[in-house]
């Protein structure tokens, strides 16, 4: 009898929590194994079924809400501060900022993990370090405004409206930039004024711009994006052959004139044109 309840309870929280909180479910499913083969032990069955069945109310009963906010609290903590990354409103940002809005259903229960994930048509979500390393690096303020190239999910775009005035996002691929839109709206995000196109032009429209964002890897710097930058503002920018390791720059422009730094290795998904 106790081990039916406790299967019973296994599968209605996994049918309630999804994938989130299978390690849980993994420890439980651990704790029913162990009742089935010391089933003589009635002591031990009974202390261990009741752990269940208590361990089954906690994450039935806490609100999902409450584990995506400690997981985030984690993800700064171990993945960002710790690499040296101190900037007061980037590491607010980042705890901010629902990552797990911004990935694929079946990809929630990685939302926070230190790596990059795949959204589909080719593209990926960057790594969280990524995301905050390249915010840190244009040193952005209140009053900024950013243009972003390769809107992706959206992610980067949600950490940068946390922290400046304007954000303008470019995605090449139209059904990206139409749910990374959506992303927006359930994130409560306003401040995003976002379209689908060619990155490489960058948005005239509204420049210049204080900092501009390329979050995919071109073999050159675009010159329309440079002619965008304000005077004294910074670009960062993976530059590289496409599939290969290539090199983050930090491009900032001094009497109209790029200057160039390199900073780190890295590996992005290639910068596409419009056809």
């Amino acid at each position: 009898m106790i081990d039916r309840v406790i299967t019973m309870g296994l599968k209605a929280a996994d049918s309630q929590m999804g994938n989130e909180r299978h390690l849980i479910l993994q420890y439980l499913a651990k704790i029913l194994n162990f009742n089935k083969v010391f089933k003589n032990l009635n002591c031990l069955r009974i202390m261990y079924s009741s752990l269940t069945i208590l361990l089954l109310s906690i994450i039935y009963f806490t609100p999902q809400e409450d584990i995506y906010t400690q997981r985030r609290q984690n993800m700064v903590k171990e993945q960002i501060a710790s690499r040296g990354i101190m900037d007061a409103a980037v590491l607010k940002a980042m705890r901010s900022v629902k990552r797990h809005l911004f990935v694929p259903g079946e990809r929630v229960a990685n939302a926070y993990d230190d790596r990059p994930l795949p959204i589909g048509f080719g593209q990926t979500i960057s790594q969280p370090y990524i995301v905050a390393y390249m915010t840190a690096v244009i040193n952005p303020k209140p009053d900024f405004k950013v243009l972003e190239i390769g809107t992706g999910s959206g992610y980067q775009a949600a950490v940068l409206a946390e922290i400046v005035r304007e954000v303008y996002t470019i995605e090449i691929v139209p059904q990206l930039a139409g749910s990374a839109a959506e992303n927006y709206k359930k994130a409560g995000l306003t401040k995003i004024r976002s379209r689908a196109g060619d990155g490489y032009f960058g948005w005239k429209e509204y420049g210049p711009y204080d900092a501009i964002m390329v979050t995919a890897a071109a073999e050159y710097v675009p010159p329309p994006l440079i002619e965008q930058l304000k005077e004294g503002g910074k670009m960062v920018i993976p530059v590289g052959s496409p599939f290969l390791t290539q090199t983050l720059m930090l491009v900032e422009k001094k009497k109209g004139r790029p200057v160039t730094k390199s900073l780190l290795p890295v590996a992005f998904v290639p910068f596409t044109r419009s056809k």
